[in-house]
């Protein structure tokens, strides 16, 4: 085969993909930012994420949490259902201006949560998971604005790196977190 017709159809291919991968992550949300997030996950072949987003029908959308309560104000993002049983994954706007690589992350993440109520276990998947999502995606020669997100991020790949099958320490941590201890009915 010709080598100038190999990379013609290589190209060709590359041209047919970019445009199929984009009206696919169309299906989850209509932002920009989010949909960039989307084909981020999409072209490191998450392709658990994206069966879990398909499930369940899911939307990603940015959304100031502090108008679902007042102790939702400084979530990262959660995962939620409206009054039509239609799912959400709701972005803290205070996140609006983060990375591609951290949006990623926090989408992971939310995907892993199906159940109506949480549990410690699928929490802890979940939490897992966004590390793993970090842990690929981010980029070591580029300088992330330092933020709450940027700082969760690194301390749970730090946990992930550090545990073993019999020390979860990201687990360890949602056990001993208020917020989980209640939300997640964990007795301590």
């Amino acid at each position: 085969m010709n080598i100038k017709l190999f990379f013609m159809a290589i190209a060709m291919m590359i041209f047919c993909i970019a445009p199929a991968c984009a009206s696919y992550v169309d299906s989850f949300t209509t932002d920009a930012d989010i949909k960039e997030a989307l084909v981020m996950l999409k072209n490191a072949g998450a392709d658990e994420v994206f069966a879990n987003l398909e499930e369940n029908s899911v939307k990603v959308i940015f959304y100031d949490l502090s108008l679902l309560s007042y102790d939702y104000r400084s979530h990262f993002a959660i995962n939620s259902t409206d009054s039509f049983g239609n799912r959400y994954i709701l972005i803290n706007t205070r996140y609006k201006n983060a990375s591609t690589e951290e949006l990623a992350c926090l989408i992971a993440h939310e995907s892993f949560h199906k159940a109506d109520a949480a549990t410690l276990e699928e929490e802890t998947l979940a939490t897992e998971k966004e590390a793993y999502y970090w842990n690929l995606l981010k980029k070591t020669d580029k300088n992330y604005q330092a933020s709450k997100l940027l700082y969760r991020l690194n301390s749970l790949v730090q946990l992930s790196n550090t545990s073993d099958e019999d020390n979860n320490l990201i687990q360890i941590k949602i056990i001993n977190s208020a917020f989980y201890r209640q939300q997640l009915a964990i007795a301590h």
